[in-house]
């Protein structure tokens, strides 16, 4: 059964989102681990200083953060995900 506004809570503006979502880095200066490719002066970090993203492969299981990192690089560099 899909919600419907009578069944959402009274106050919340949207729906709750899942955990981990709510949890999920904002920026990629929030990422943890891998410092020698995100941080400022490490290759993702300067392509999105430079707001020009380079073809980049994002290889790794299931609920690492690699659609988390490819969405930040897309933000960070103005570009549509």
């Amino acid at each position: 059964m899909e919600p419907t506004e009578a069944t959402l809570p009274l106050f919340d503006e949207e729906p709750a989102r899942p955990l981990a979502d709510r949890l999920r880095p904002t920026r990629l200066e929030d990422v943890v681990g891998q410092d020698h490719l995100s941080a400022p002066d490490a290759p993702l970090g300067r392509m999105v200083a430079q707001q020009r993203l380079g073809s980049t492969i994002l290889w790794g299981p299931p609920g690492v953060g690699k659609t988390t990192i490819a969405r930040l690089l897309a933000d960070g560099s103005n570009l549509a995900f």
